[in-house]
């Protein structure tokens, strides 16, 4: 079940993200290697660790798009790739949905759910931000699973998500061209309703020829913080 936000309440979400954009921001140390995401919601974490670094915060910073990247650099956030360093500290990124009590998620809503999966992946800490309309008792509630394909093919690989009964869109752009992610592939965005299972539909996904990443996150998320009316809510992996 998802938190129920009304009409009057989705009007201050925009604070509340803030609210957990400057949580996670607090969350880094200086001499980190800091993974910094992509979205809305990472957009504003961004935005806290750059003003930290104005501030004196030492850091060095992977981004997971070319936009984080560009705005990271206005920001003065030293940059740099996994090739240059194997292991991250400290991820910080948004999310569509959150499963309560498993803290796993769906991501992808920007397009960027490749880059994200490999920069988290690379991480000893993955932080999601979140207002908590993104709270749901089952993942695929309201959000939709983001599937990146290659271009080649990709009706093909869109009839074997359906058969997946995944129902799948083709994300397109403003002016009704494909979307292409920064990895230079599209992506379907797949209605598959409530998920009983999200392990099992990750390793169907993953067996897909043609599948290049979902926006399914298993076990990967090590703490949320959830922007509420009452302030920051911490949900930690293995807490009760």
């Amino acid at each position: 079940m998802s938190s129920g936000i009304s009409r009057g309440e989705s009007s201050a979400i925009p604070e509340l993200k803030q609210l957990a954009a400057q949580a996670s921001a607090a969350e880094v140390q200086d001499g980190m290697v800091v993974g910094l995401g992509s979205g809305s919601t990472a957009t504003l974490a961004v935005d806290a660790i750059g003003s930290r670094v104005r501030s004196g915060l030492k850091i060095v910073g992977i981004p997971t798009s070319e936009r984080t990247a560009e705005q990271s650099r206005r920001l003065g956030i030293q940059l740099s790739t996994l090739g240059e360093y194997s292991q991250i500290d400290l991820t910080i990124d948004g999310a569509d949905e959150v499963e309560l009590g498993s803290l796993n998620l769906i991501k992808g809503g920007g397009g960027n759910q490749l880059r994200e999966k490999i920069v988290a992946s690379a991480s000893t800490r993955l932080v999601i931000i979140v207002d908590e309309s993104k709270l749901v008792s089952h993942l695929g509630d309201h959000a939709k699973v983001p599937v990146e394909v290659a271009q080649f093919g990709w009706q093909a690989t869109a009839r074997a998500l359906t058969r997946l009964n995944g129902v799948p869109t083709l994300r397109v752009t403003a002016n009704e061209k494909p979307f292409v992610s920064d990895g230079g592939n599209y992506i379907l965005d797949c209605a598959f309703g409530r998920i009983d299972s999200p392990e099992s539909l990750a390793r169907q996904l993953d067996s897909i020829v043609g599948v290049v990443e979902h926006g399914l996150f298993i076990g990967m998320a090590s703490l949320i913080l959830v922007g509420t009316a009452e302030g920051v809510k911490r949900l930690e992996r293995g807490s009760r």
